[in-house]
């Protein structure tokens, strides 16, 4: 058909606490202007420079659990008592439209959006889960030690919550072990190439 098109990708990427999952977004979206990051939603309030629809869709608490009710989020949490959330109707427009999403979650949250594509053949289609780890908590504890912004007790809890989101991996269709910022977005790229030339995702030849 003449109006076929791709199908559009949707990118999970997760790490533990400290993985590097944020530069590794930060670094795709520049490396491939067309990616899409999505938006999600918050019921705390904007900080300031931050922008209703750009940052977040920035919703009061009783708006945002009406959403979680409705079923209205791909995934949601509550972090340091502040509530978070994918909007549905945010990644199936984009998806729709023909363009990739970059999702950034947490290992629960992939969870999460990973039982729901498995009841949704659009999201199940386009899903591509990535999960990022150094190569040992070791690293990974240099790694939070070096941010300096939490306490000595705070990064052995997190190492904790760590060892058992890494056990987690081969959850993923995924796994880069990282290296520098530039190792790990090259594997990323290929990722998304390989992902590209799928037959399943590409438009038949005309014959």
């Amino acid at each position: 058909m003449a109006d076929e098109v791709p199908s559009a990708l949707l990118v999970l990427i997760s790490a533990p606490s400290g993985g590097g999952k944020t530069t590794l977004c930060q670094q795709l979206l520049s490396a491939r202007p067309e990616l899409s990051r999505a938006i999600t939603c918050t019921a705390r309030d904007p900080r300031p420079g931050e922008k209703d629809g750009v940052d977040y869709y920035f919703l009061d608490p009783a708006a945002f659990l009406e959403r979680v009710r409705a079923g209205g989020f791909l995934e949601h949490a509550t972090v340091y008592g502040r509530c978070y959330g994918t909007p549905k109707s945010e990644v199936q427009g984009k998806l729709r439209q023909g363009r990739d999403v970059l999702l950034n979650v947490d290992v629960q949250g992939a969870a999460s959006i990973r039982r729901q594509a498995q009841a949704d053949p659009e999201l199940k289609r386009a899903l591509v889960s990535v999960f990022l780890t150094p190569p040992s908590l070791a690293i990974l504890e240099e790694r939070l030690r070096k941010r300096g912004t939490d306490s000595a007790d705070i990064v052995a809890r997190r190492l904790g919550v760590a060892r058992q989101e890494i056990a987690q991996w081969t959850n993923f269709d995924y796994l880069i072990v990282s290296g520098s910022v530039q190792e790990d977005l090259r594997r990323m790229l290929a990722i998304l190439e390989t992902e590209k030339l799928r037959t399943s995702r590409l438009v038949p030849p005309r014959l």
